[in-house]
């Protein structure tokens, strides 16, 4: 009997070769944001999130690079004081360090890619 290799996965919590509709991984709650990470760690992070009307992530920001693509619905995104409406389809590339925020005027769906530099300790 051949011994099974195991197998690391480094994207997590969704289904591995499987099609699969990527805004019905998460779902739009009333009055919340709801997050399920897919990855996680020194180099890159992954993070579906789903936004009911009115909900909204302050300002912050991010030692790496933050790239949304949205996939259903528009989201506000507010980068460096410019306001940015994105749309299902589309992306837009949140700098390093440079302050942003999130805000849902509609329920929508995004995807969020952060990219840390390689010398973050």
């Amino acid at each position: 009997m051949k011994a099974r290799k195991t197998i690391m996965k480094y994207i997590k919590n969704i289904d591995h070769e499987t099609v699969l509709p990527l805004a019905e991984e998460v779902t739009i709650q009333p009055g919340q944001i709801v997050s399920k990470t897919l990855a996680q760690n020194d180099a890159v992070s992954i993070t579906l999130f789903a936004f009911d009307k009115g909900e909204e992530i302050g300002t912050h920001d991010s030692s790496g690079d933050a790239m949304v693509q949205v996939i259903k619905g528009t989201g506000r995104f507010t980068v460096g004081g410019n306001v940015h409406h994105v749309e299902a389809g589309n992306v837009l590339v949140m700098p390093a360090k440079i302050p942003h925020a999130v805000f849902a005027e509609e329920p929508f769906v995004m995807l969020l890619t952060v990219v840390f530099p390689h010398d973050q300790q």
